[in-house]
């Protein structure tokens, strides 16, 4: 094969895709009716195993319950190159009318991440019937476990997922961009994650005699104000951060003063110094209004992804392969945002970057929000993912064997 930035070759990835479409959709559909929650993607697991095995890929041993690293060897020696997929559905009752809908109740692939997985087998369906021209390895990394922090990413690097890594490359569907165009963004692009538990330790009594008893519910309250006063009076404003409490838990009966509140939240940041300095205020902050009113306050750290910070060079391959295969198609600015991503964690060893791959068609109603229950994404965006996916490994394999 000629190098990928020769115009002849593009078409023919193009070509390929579009060619691969009906398969990939049903794939697609296939995981999108079997959701399968983080960490209990046993079935997805399987079927993966199964489909990569067909491709002719070598599946690598892990010693983690689910998720899978598949390699495709090619005949020339190379640097190995590496594309990320996540497995997980969420805990959302799928509301579409689709015809493929979710039959597990109660989850959901809402996120797009059976598209990602679709993506990624035909990425490796057509590289495979490349591997005569392909200088070096790909290895297909399907992960486990990405929406429950701490994240199936660090699992799946101490399994072996980065070795001799190079380069990586992940996507993300995005029902705020329009099918055909991507978003691509250099830097910091995605938030760091904490999430924490802040367990509020008073002293019960009764309702009627406060005086004699330290109201767990009355200072939590006061720890969620403070906390948020930090946020917007401690932390300099031109750093984005943010802390969101989601869910409070405490007290047993209306004339019992409950002695112990749980607090559960997450905090957000751009930046590594930030997201620390932010988690030791909290803590800080929080343990001071306890201490002021004779309570007392633990907080567990749960989970944390690093923020997701794309490298330049990375995004240049995928900007000059998309626009050689689709003169015409849009690539957007993705606007910095404090969602998390653990595929953040591949990026802080080896470069890389993530796309975001556009799925939005009013048409067919592709226009509702990650995590809706009504989400829906425009298969049209399989080809896009698809060649874009093999035209940049093949530009990076190309340039590195030269």
């Amino acid at each position: 094969m000629t190098n990928i930035n020769a115009k002849r070759s593009l078409p023919d990835i193009l070509k390929r895709a579009r060619r691969l479409r009906g398969r990939q959709v049903k794939w697609r559909r296939h995981l999108h009716r079997y959701p399968e929650l983080s960490f209990m993607e046993h079935k997805t697991t399987a079927y993966l195993t199964e489909v990569v095995r067909k491709l002719a890929l070598i599946v690598r041993p892990i010693k983690l319950q689910t998720g899978l690293l598949a390699e495709l060897r090619g005949e020339r020696p190379g640097p190995t190159v590496a594309i990320r997929a996540d497995m997980d559905g969420l805990p959302v009752h799928e509301q579409t009318s689709l015809p493929f809908r979710s039959r597990n109740d109660g989850r959901m692939h809402a996120c797009g991440h059976d598209m990602h997985m679709a993506v990624a087998l035909g990425t490796a369906a057509i590289l495979s019937r490349m591997k005569e021209n392909l200088p070096g390895v790909v290895r297909f990394i399907f992960q486990p476990g990405e929406e429950m922090p701490p994240g199936g990413a660090r699992p799946m690097i101490e399994n072996g997922a980065l070795d001799n890594v190079k380069i990586i490359f992940g996507l993300h569907v995005d029902p705020t961009v329009e099918t055909g165009s991507i978003g691509l963004r250099d830097g910091g692009t995605m938030g760091s994650v904490t999430d924490f538990d802040l367990t509020i330790h008073g002293r019960s009594g009764h309702a009627a005699r406060p005086h004699e008893a330290v109201d767990a519910i009355a200072v939590a309250g006061e720890v969620v104000q403070a906390i948020q006063q930090l946020v917007s009076r401690e932390i300099d404003p031109i750093m984005p951060v943010v802390v969101s409490f989601g869910r409070i838990e405490g007290g047993s009966a209306r004339n019992v003063i409950a002695d112990q509140v749980k607090l559960t939240g997450t905090a957000r940041a751009l930046s590594v110094k930030a997201g620390r300095e932010l988690t030791r205020r909290i803590k800080r902050v929080g343990g001071a209004v306890c201490r002021a009113r004779s309570a007392r306050m633990e907080m567990t750290v749960v989970g944390a992804y690093p923020p997701l910070v794309n490298h330049p060079a990375a995004n240049r391959i995928l900007r000059r392969c998309y626009e050689g295969l689709f003169p015409k198609g849009k690539i957007t600015l993705t606007p910095p945002v404090l969602g998390g991503e653990d595929f953040a964690c591949y990026l802080e060893r080896v470069h890389g970057a993530m796309f975001r791959l556009g799925i939005r068609n009013g048409k067919i109603g592709a226009d509702k929000p990650w995590h809706s229950p009504e989400f829906i994404a425009d298969e049209e965006a399989l080809v896009v993912g698809t060649s874009l996916l093999v035209a940049s490994v093949m530009d990076y394999l190309d340039v590195v064997a030269k």
